[in-house]
This record gives C-alpha cells, sequence and structure tokens, in this order.
C-alpha cells in the first residue's frame, strides 16, 4: 500500500515539483522545490514550515544531497486517500501563495506555538 500512496502522490504532485526519476517508484520519491525558489524565492524550508500551519507533518528536506531543493514524500501505508489529497490540497495552496505573497510562506510558520527558529543557531 505505501507504493500505491507514493504512486499516487507522485502522480497528484509531479507538475507542482518536478521528480528527477519518476519511473519505479516504489514507497518514496524526492521531489525538487527549485522552481519555487527560482520563481518566488521560496526555499524548500520554507514550504516544509508552511506545511506546519495546516497541521501536516514537513517531510525530509535537503536528502538526497544530489538533488537541489530536495523534498521527500514518503508516505505510509496506512494514510487514507483522504489524507494525501488533503497533503497535495495543501501543497497547491501553498504554491499559489509563493506566486501571490512569498513573504507569507518565508515567514512560517506563523500558527505554531513556536515560531521561526533561526536555522544556523538551533
Amino acid at each position: 500500500m505505501a507504493v500505491l500512496n507514493a504512486n499516487y502522490l507522485l502522480a497528484r504532485l509531479k507538475h507542482l515539483m518536478p521528480v528527477d526519476h519518476p519511473e519505479g517508484c516504489l514507497h518514496e520519491f524526492v521531489a525538487s522545490g527549485t522552481s519555487w525558489k527560482e520563481q518566488h524565492g521560496v526555499r524548500t524550508m520554507d514550504i516544509a514550515k508552511r506545511l506546519l500551519d495546516f497541521g501536516v507533518h514537513a517531510p525530509t528536506i535537503y536528502f538526497p544531497l544530489i538533488v537541489d531543493e530536495a523534498f521527500m514524500v514518503e508516505p505510509t501505508e496506512t494514510e487514507p486517500r483522504e489524507s494525501l489529497d488533503h497533503f497535495v490540497d495543501v501543497l497547491r495552496t501553498i504554491h499559489r501563495e509563493a506566486a501571490s505573497d512569498p513573504e507569507l510562506v518565508k515567514g512560517a510558520p506563523h500558527t505554531t506555538p513556536v515560531g521561526r527558529m533561526d536555522e544556523a543557531q538551533a
């Protein structure tokens, strides 16, 4: 089921975040947020932090190192389709925000008890 969930998300997200090697997706895939960075100045870290505002746990980012602005998507086998669709909807919302108000995304999270931490000091 994890393979099915990963392939489902890959099919729904590949237009938002390109995947260099989409063939042979098993339980995970690594997308790239490079286009978001180039077009809107929004980094993968910003996307991950903004996901927290929507109650979505941020995925692994910046790994593997060979993918620029790496964004690893690895759904579990227990995730229902509604949860996967919610993840896609949230990423679409964040993509629209990045285009219209990149500072909103770059300043995230906004709704968590602790705001944006200094990455170097943390």
